[in-house]
């Protein structure tokens, strides 16, 4: 009798030290590195290195390094599915020999299924690095049509004027500021960028291509009248 009274404490025993255990071994289960959530992967940012003398830097969002490689001027990350959608988004440098601490450091509200990008510039010799930030996700333009934009990157410069194909498309576009897109006509154009309020072309980018029902963005960079390695110049990005 007395040995079955210790078989039965014993199984209580050990169903109870089990039941307290099974708890603590989940939440451990929990812990270290989380795995992506499938909301966040569903965020997709580039990031656009428009800072002619920043070198290499990274993209951090919610204190995670997104970038696996450095991005270089002029250069483009091209999209990158986000591990997670928190602030803050930061740009920090790639290279040892400059501060560890971020360029740049904005908290936008990332939302699941959009795409973004942040675009950084200015001149670090003079301390005026700065950033925009675009939302890319935008409505389908109609059929047989393509959207664009225009983001002023270029430091020290004063608003520009864009023309597509002789007409105006934008105009007094001032430096860190994206335009709102327009819709164009499906087909191959030329985009003159001038000072606001002159006909001096600065930039003159030939046969760029705005496909059916795809989404652009046009951006300069540089400075206006600059050389070498500070020289004016534009390009154009697929959001879509």
């Amino acid at each position: 009798m007395i040995g079955n009274k210790n078989k039965v404490m014993v199984f209580l025993f050990l169903c109870c030290a089990g039941i307290m255990v099974i708890p603590f071994i989940a939440s451990c289960g929990k812990s270290g590195t989380a795995s992506p959530s499938s909301s966040a992967t569903k965020t997709q940012m580039q990031l656009v290195n428009l800072s002619p003398d920043l070198q290499g830097v990274l993209l951090w969002v919610g204190l995670v390094k997104q970038t696996q490689y450095p991005v270089s001027y002029p250069n483009s990350s091209n999209y990158l599915t986000l591990t997670n959608i928190d602030s803050p988004v930061q740009v920090r440098s790639y290279s040892p020999l400059i501060s560890s601490g971020s360029f740049v450091t904005i908290n936008p509200v990332l939302k699941p299924y959009l795409k973004y990008t942040l675009f950084v510039t200015g001149l670090r010799a003079d301390n005026t690095i700065n950033s925009i930030f675009t939302v890319d996700t935008a409505a389908a333009p109609a059929t047989g049509r393509g959207k664009i934009r225009f983001v002023n990157a270029s430091p020290k410069s004063q608003a520009f004027d864009v023309s597509a194909n002789g007409t105006m498309a934008f105009t007094n576009q001032l430096y860190l500021k994206a335009s709102s897109f327009i819709e164009l006509p499906a087909g191959s154009y030329e985009f003159k960028i001038m000072p606001t309020g002159t006909t001096t072309v600065i930039s003159d980018l030939k046969g760029i291509t705005i496909l059916d029902g795809k989404i652009y963005t046009l951006y300069c960079r540089g400075v206006a009248n600059g050389a070498d390695s500070v020289a004016f110049g534009a390009g154009v990005l697929s959001n879509k």
